[in-house]
């Protein structure tokens, strides 16, 4: 069988070389037909791809690029191919002033560049949720920017994995640029491509707070995708190695190095399953809960099926030098804090003290609009067991787009107030209604430039 598949490789490549000698079948450098050919192979004939993105920028979320840095390096060390494999980060981290070690990004203490060889292919501002969308339903004539033009063209016998690392909210998960994405459009995307037989079947795993909000009562059980979330709907995901000597900044999130520091020294023949797996990312997470959404069915597959096979799993003391976790809400406070503690500076006091104002403001003034639109408190927080954040998405973005136009700009921080937002389109109130409640309290209380 092995001679067969080799003598069909050959014949592949023979026909291939053909096609370019003829000039058949070729765009300007015949990038995609090679493409196409370099596609690596899975178990059952078809092709693995990952597309990996984090949806943050700054210094102080270093770790979201960490994570994702790292997660290319998995897939790469399991044998995928750039050609599919699709890259999203900001890329202002290696080469931050900040950063103690130039070109160099880690994702744990003492730990390796995971920077290395990464292809940016969206960077800055082209990492957004359009782009995003584009890459993952395979529609290269929806790409907006100066990007690599690589998308997720698989097939209906392929594997597809794909990652986020960054900051959610109830419903919505951040982008560095732009809008943010909204559960109802990335589980529509997740539908089209099932529907365009463009997958055997996808895994996600979603590190964000909220993270589990994306999927519960949203996605079906039957169109062969799994997702794996940080945390539940409720609660927020946790970033984790915080107190690094060298670094003011966290370099990893708790649920993501569970997943990856059980993958690095894993070897090819292994066939944990991804039920396996997803018990032993449960332990090593323990500030949140780890959920499961989609079809489960696939948990009994090989996580070889996807990246990397795994293998005997983190020692216990890599598991001590991790310490404890921080929400990741709060992981910028703990950066702005370092900075003050490393510097000594009026200006960084002054930047913490800023950003603990900014917060403030901001909560009291969706306290303030949810005292004057909803009946009690209980109503802001109201949480929908087994059923979608909000009945009508259109409605929450309208609700975000107006708070903001009145009250400035969520923020990563202020993400968490989408649950209020969507209450209140449950409760049959509109835009119209935040308008008028949001021009009040953000009179009363002005918001301060998102530092």
């Amino acid at each position: 069988m092995a001679a067969m598949g080799t003598v069909v490789c050959l014949l592949g490549l023979l026909m291939l070389m053909q096609e370019v000698k003829g000039g058949q079948g070729l765009g300007n450098d015949g990038g995609d037909l090679w493409q196409e050919f370099l596609r690596l192979p899975t178990e059952n004939g078809g092709t693995k791809w990952a597309l990996l993105i984090a949806g943050s920028s700054g210094y102080d979320n270093y770790r979201h690029q960490a994570d994702v840095c790292h997660a290319y390096q998995i897939m790469k060390k399991g044998g995928l191919k750039d050609q599919n494999i699709v890259v999203m980060m900001y890329d202002d981290i290696a080469y931050n002033p900040k950063n103690p070690r130039k070109g160099v990004i880690i994702n744990k203490p003492n730990g390796g560049n995971v920077y290395a060889g990464v292809p940016k292919d969206y960077k800055g501002k082209d990492v957004n949720k359009n782009n995003f969308l584009a890459v993952l339903l395979g529609k290269k004539s929806a790409l907006t920017g100066a990007g690599s033009g690589k998308v997720i063209s698989s097939g209906p016998n392929d594997h597809v994995f794909v990652y986020y690392s960054d900051h959610g909210g109830p419903g919505v998960l951040s982008m560095p640029s732009g809008e943010g994405l909204y559960a109802n459009e990335l589980v529509q995307a997740l539908k089209k491509k099932r529907a365009g037989g463009a997958f055997l079947n996808l895994v996600v795993y979603l590190e964000a707070c909220e993270s589990g909000s994306i999927f519960e009562g949203l996605l079906p059980s039957n169109i062969g995708v799994y997702a794996m979330t940080a945390s539940n709907k409720t609660e927020s995901s946790w970033a984790t190695y915080c107190n690094t000597p060298g670094y003011t900044t966290c370099l990893g999130d708790l649920f993501s190095v569970a997943w990856m520091e059980d993958a690095d020294p894993r070897r090819p023949g292994d066939r944990q399953t991804l039920a396996q797996l997803y018990t032993i990312v449960k332990k090593r997470t323990t500030s949140s809960q780890v959920k499961l959404y989609g079809d489960l069915r696939l948990a009994s597959q090989p996580v070889s099926l996807y990246y990397l096979p795994p293998g005997p799993g983190i020692t216990s003391d890599e598991e001590g030098r991790r310490g404890g976790g921080v929400d990741q809400r709060d992981a910028g406070l703990v950066y702005l804090w370092r900075e003050y503690y490393e510097e000594k500076s009026v200006e960084a006091w002054e930047r913490l003290l800023r950003e603990m104002e900014r917060r403030s403001r901001l909560d009291t003034s969706v306290d303030l609009i949810v005292g004057d639109l909803l009946s009690s408190k209980a109503q802001l927080l109201q949480v929908r067991a087994g059923q979608p954040l909000v009945d009508d998405w259109d409605c929450l973005k309208s609700m975000v787009r107006t708070f903001e136009a009145h009250c400035g700009p969520l923020g990563q921080y202020g993400m968490k107030h989408t649950r209020a937002f969507a209450n209140m389109c449950n409760a049959a109130l509109d835009h119209h209604h935040m308008a008028k409640a949001a021009s009040k309290a953000c009179t009363m209380h002005p918001p301060l430039i998102t530092y």
